[in-house]
């Protein structure tokens, strides 16, 4: 389909849709295409300035299967180039096909084209492979422009590339294949070492566990960027399999849905238990008013009054290494846990000060942001607690659910006893103690905690032990959610 006529006009639209003769995968669905128009317009939004038919072909060899897409000259660039003037086709073109075909033919993109990556995930690859190339900045007035989503600029493109990149000169793209030529030993090495299990347990957690929005792209790219994440990444997947098999229970209500599953005060008319006619007309009465009635409920999977889990995770200096590893996967694995048996789950990191809530969306946890961030200042417990402190007693006055604060933390976390104290008045506090080698657990608040368990330095470094420990941790704080009622929302305790 011919270009509308101001699309025709606009150098931007031509530059771009005439740089694709030189591009060297091509999809066999126009869709395939809008997608690396939307990378497009991301990779700018992070100041990152590359040729478009980069974006398409690079994209879509981590994002496509290989039977949607032709990976090969265009037939096109080898008609247009037997009569082309000297210098029309970029000479670092012969060095960027084979780039591509090495990239192709790599572990790494042959394993992410099964992951099915979404738009972000796929953005954030191209930002890490493509980052370190010192590309033209784009012009900051067009920042947020480029090629409008619309699927009608690629249909029928094929038959008009030669006279769209005719149009304008090609010095932009002729520059950014030389870039790509001398950086191409760093490309390589960067698709060799990219961290898929990282993607592949945003995989596991659902298409949009990264979250949306620029920020969340930034924690996935520094997650990707880090051996830390990766340990992390690889404990989770251990104890993931065991949690998935969680199945939220059912509970019962007065809507007409599924088959009846007890009797309750209330319903509608056509539920209520045939026997309360046999009551008198002043008996029935009495009993209406009073909601003594009894109505047959059914079958509901309960939503309105999910219990609220915090999982406060330290960040501190002492919690590098393998503590770090243990404490952020069991975060991962509590929070699929608790979210699978219908359960509200906020996250929240702290190292001197409280970082802000991350709150897990339905069937999604904020996988980037505990695999990414990065805490580097200091420590200050009694400031951390004095400030939960004040945040949960504002929160239970407005929302009247008593919080479930499950703390991941190391055996020095010396907090005063008054401050847990004015703590635990408005929430329950369950503590996941990880020692030092050879420390023990001194703290004169424990008493105070609903539980606590110590996970000691011979646990952490031996895969079996750790596993199982993490999964016992899990097990229990899953445990004593359920013995709690979920119905019950009681006013806040004076202080």
């Amino acid at each position: 389909m011919p270009l509308r006529e101001e699309q025709a006009r606009d150098p931007a639209i031509i530059a771009a849709l005439g740089g694709l003769l030189l591009s060297v995968v091509t999809p066999l669905s126009t869709m395939l295409g809008v997608r690396a128009i939307r990378w497009q317009r991301d990779l700018l939004r992070f100041g990152l300035s590359v040729p478009f038919f980069v974006t398409h072909d690079l994209g879509l060899l981590f994002a496509a299967p290989r039977a949607q897409l032709r990976i090969g000259v265009r037939e096109e660039l080898k008609a247009f180039a037997k009569d082309a003037p000297p210098n029309s086709i970029p000479p670092a073109f012969a060095e960027y096909e084979k780039l591509l075909q090495e990239i192709a033919g790599a572990e790494t993109s042959l394993r992410a084209e099964s992951l099915r990556l979404s738009d972000e995930l796929v953005v954030v690859l191209l930002l890490r492979i493509l980052g370190g190339q010192n590309f033209a900045k784009p012009d900051a007035k067009k920042r947020d422009a480029g090629l409008p989503l619309d699927p009608d600029l690629l249909r029928d493109l094929d038959r008009q590339l030669v006279a769209l990149y005719r149009k304008v000169p090609r010095e932009a793209e002729s520059r950014a294949l030389d870039r790509l030529s001398r950086g191409r030993l760093q490309i390589l090495t960067l698709v060799d070492a990219l961290d898929l299990d990282t993607l592949r347990l945003v995989g596991m957690l659902g298409p949009e566990a990264s979250a949306k929005g620029a920020l969340a792209e930034v924690d996935l790219l520094a997650a990707i960027s880090t051996t830390a994440a990766n340990d992390v990444v690889n404990f989770s997947l251990e104890l993931l399999p065991s949690i998935l098999e969680t199945r939220r229970n059912a509970t019962t209500s007065a809507f007409a849905a599924h088959g009846y599953a007890g009797v309750g005060n209330k319903g509608s008319l056509d539920s209520m238990v045939l026997t309360e006619l046999a009551w008198d007309d002043a008996e029935f009465g009495r009993r209406y008013i009073d909601n003594e009635i009894l109505y047959y409920t059914r079958e509901r999977s309960s939503e309105e009054a999910r219990r609220l889990h915090y999982v406060l995770i330290d960040a501190s200096a002492s919690m590098r290494g393998e503590r770090q590893v243990f404490a952020r996967g069991l975060a991962i694995a509590l929070g699929k846990k608790l979210q699978l048996a219908g359960e509200e789950v906020w996250f929240r990191f702290f190292d001197s000060r409280l970082y802000e809530v991350q709150r897990a969306r339905p069937q999604e946890l904020p996988i980037a942001h505990l695999l990414g961030f990065k805490g580097e200042r200091g420590r200050n417990p009694a400031r951390v607690f004095a400030q939960l402190g004040t945040e949960l007693a504002l929160l239970r006055a407005r929302d009247g659910r008593e919080p479930l604060i499950h703390l991941l933390t190391h055996a020095a976390l010396h907090i005063p006893r008054a401050i847990v104290a004015d703590v635990r008045e408005v929430a329950r506090i369950s503590g996941v103690f990880i020692l030092p080698s050879g420390g023990e657990l001194e703290l004169d608040y424990l008493d105070l905690l609903e539980s606590h368990t110590v996970v000691d330095h011979s646990t952490l470094s031996e895969r079996n032990r750790r596993a199982k420990a993490a999964t016992a941790i899990v097990d229990q704080a899953s445990k004593r959610a359920e013995d709690r009622p979920k119905s019950a929302l009681e006013p806040p305790i004076p202080r």
